[in-house]
């Protein structure tokens, strides 16, 4: 009996010794799982937010003829911003140390270049064209997250009648839209530019005689951009295709407007309500393939000089 109560005892120290383990490692583990929850929540809200500087403070006196397409545009810079902190957050661990700025803040500025462009334009027609506007498309990161972004390019004054839409999205680098509603407004997608090549059907029209020119409005005539890329490589192509598709779709809007406005504006009014708009659209998309291009490969220079169009 002596003998055998040292040996129970013994066991059931062994016994209770071995649940302790158990029940701290299970304690390990959860506080581990705890900590590795925290981290990846800490993670999901560490990619930060576009800061960008607001633009409607900085507009001169707004003519009434240009109110309208002034808080489009508004409303366009404060769509881009939204679109590009939710990029920030679904490519979070994705490339290398200069993503974030090839990928998201780079397209964004010249995205913002071309709407903030489209507003001094718009401005210029019926009132002295504000300049150096442009220095307010640079946009930054704000590193700690938290949302001064957002809203906030627009803030109250900015925000307008939505210019949104599904629009430019699609694979590739874009993401969930890399332009967003873009750079044409509601639904910048259509069909391949590659194919009819970057005039569209819309360049040669029914002829520049045909049934009468469309009341003599003319059409649009722009440099063809696809047979001036190089080789694209396999993981730019998705992003070249949408893009070479949203020149397309721009010229035909372009040929639609000159359709809808003829007999309005004075002799200039096509180069500036038309044809300099267009332009400004085709530099960011055209500088969108070439940063796509230009990730995996070397980035072409000069095909900026595609963008000026013409009128037929």
């Amino acid at each position: 009996m002596s003998r055998a109560l040292p040996k129970y005892n013994k066991r059931r120290v062994l016994i209770a010794g071995g649940a302790a383990a158990v029940v701290l490692s299970g304690a390990v583990i959860a506080g581990n799982a705890l900590a590795g929850e925290g981290d990846s929540g800490t993670q999901a809200g560490s990619p930060g937010t576009v800061s960008c500087p607001a633009v409607a403070g900085s507009l001169p006196a707004v003519p009434a003829s240009a109110q309208a397409e002034i808080d489009r545009n508004l409303a366009l810079l404060e769509t881009q911003i939204s679109e590009a902190n939710q990029r920030l957050i679904d490519t979070v661990g994705q490339g290398g140390p200069n993503f974030v700025q090839n990928a998201i803040l780079g397209p964004l500025e010249d995205k913002r270049v071309a709407t903030i462009n489209r507003m001094a334009t718009a401005i210029g027609r019926t009132a002295e064209k504000p300049v150096g506007l442009d220095a307010l498309a640079p946009c930054t990161l704000n590193a700690a997250g938290g949302g001064d972004a957002g809203a906030g390019d627009a803030g109250a004054g900015d925000a307008g009648a939505g210019d949104a839409g599904a629009g430019d999205a699609g694979a590739g680098n874009a993401g969930a839209g890399d332009a967003g509603a873009g750079d044409a407004g509601a639904g910048d997608a259509g069909a391949g530019d590659a194919g009819a090549g970057d005039a569209g059907a819309g360049n040669a029209g029914a002829g520049d005689a045909g049934a009468g020119n469309a009341g003599a409005a003319g059409t649009v005539n722009c440099p063809d951009v696809a047979g001036s890329l190089p080789a694209v490589p396999a993981s730019a192509q998705a992003e070249i295709d949408r893009n070479l598709a949203l020149l397309n779709t721009q010229i035909a809007e372009a040929n639609q407007r000159i359709t809808d406005t003829v007999g309005q504006g004075g002799p200039n009014f096509v180069q500036n309500a038309i044809l300099g708009p267009l332009e400004d659209k085709r530099v960011a998309t055209i500088n969108r393939m070439a940063t796509a291009i230009g990730r995996t490969a070397e980035k072409p220079a000069g095909l900026d000089a595609l963008a000026p169009c013409t009128l037929n």
